[in-house]
């Protein structure tokens, strides 16, 4: 089960190093044995490993880590079945291989206190937020929850980690006032038709450039989006969207079957960056910070829980699948709250 060669008398130069490898088998057989023996076995039998390995040091073979690589590819695998982007799928294998590299223990000697330094030390040495490190501490949580249910291991040794607590940000919304200065100040009516379609549909950005012309529906001013993990749903546009989107297919000259293109022959689908960039440059022309397309999104599910709309429904047509994750993106309006306290306490 375990790839390990014992050698006597081995020399002195790399006594160390064997001595952490033994340390290490002796961990191993341990954690298995947890859910067998109680609290007093387990001291014995550990005991008996520490004398019975005294004169023997251990060396570890190339197998376990091509073991490692397996389980790292098997869960990447089975979270690709569950409908996770490629981009999903690259931040959990960069996150994992970046844990394995830094602790560099077989995965089954990892425990709590190693995760635990692991996770400090990420943090000191990257300076990034606590939300960027719980995002890492639920990625890898997630990968030892799948090795314990695949039954590659006894038990998660993240299991003891809890979620790190955050401060709660209350992110910006665009005023009405604001989007109407970005829409003034559009010159091209492709950038027009793209900030009214993101201010009224609420989509991601990663949903409007998949977009091509034959999924609109003008009739009904709805179209059919696939979000996160392939998952499709409809959403809707106002008039104003529709009169602008008419425009500007009406006017472009190219064969290319996407919604939104490049301004430039060869006409080619937008990216991703290519809407953000331009949604900065146009936000730095008019002198307004931080225009970013998600910042459509949350104001859009903002303004219909402000106007009464049910959150269910909010959520629905934000595509999220849990309704806490829609609760986040919607800012009270402080106003409303102000009108409420008003008319049903005073």
């Amino acid at each position: 089960m375990y790839s390990f060669s014992i050698w006597y008398n081995i020399s002195r130069s790399k006594k160390g190093e064997l001595i952490y490898m033994k340390n290490n088998l002796i961990r191993t057989i341990n954690s298995e044995m947890n859910s067998y023996l109680n609290n007093y076995q387990l001291e014995k039998l550990n005991e008996i490993l520490e004398y019975s390995f005294y004169n023997y040091d251990v060396i570890e073979l190339e197998k376990n880590k091509k073991e490692t690589e397996n389980y790292t590819e098997l869960f990447i695998a089975s979270k690709k079945v569950e409908g996770c982007s490629d981009r999903t799928l690259n931040y959990y294998l960069t996150t994992i291989d970046n844990m394995m590299e830094n602790i560099n223990k077989d995965i089954k000697t990892i425990d709590t206190n190693d995760l635990r330094n692991y996770l400090t030390e990420y943090q000191k040495k990257n300076n990034c937020s606590k939300v960027t490190i719980d995002n890492v501490r639920r990625i890898l949580s997630s990968f030892f929850s799948w090795l314990e249910d695949e039954d590659y291991i006894i038990k998660s040794p993240i299991r003891r980690i809890h979620k790190i607590k955050t401060t709660k940000v209350v992110r910006e919304t665009y005023t009405d006032e604001t989007l109407e200065k970005l829409r003034d100040g559009c010159i091209e009516i492709r950038d027009l038709a793209m900030i009214d379609f993101l201010t009224s549909t609420g989509v991601r950005v990663g949903e409007l450039v998949k977009l091509n012309k034959e999924d609109i529906n003008f009739e009904d001013r709805s179209c059919i989006v696939f979000g996160k993990g392939s998952k499709e749903r409809e959403v809707y546009f106002d008039a104003r969207t529709k009169l602008h989107l008419e425009k500007y297919l009406s006017e472009r000259n190219d064969a290319n079957p996407a919604l939104f293109v490049s301004l430039l022959s060869p006409y080619e689908r937008l990216e991703i960056s290519g809407v953000e960039i331009r949604l900065r440059k146009l936000g730095n022309d008019l002198e307004l910070q931080r225009v970013h397309p998600h910042k459509f999104r949350r104001t859009m599910a903002t303004k219909a829980i402000d106007k009464g709309m049910p959150i269910e429904q909010v959520q629905r047509l934000l595509g999220h699948a849990k309704i806490d994750t829609t609760l986040q993106y919607a800012m009270v309006n402080q106003n409303n709250v102000k009108l409420s306290h008003h008319r049903y306490i005073c």
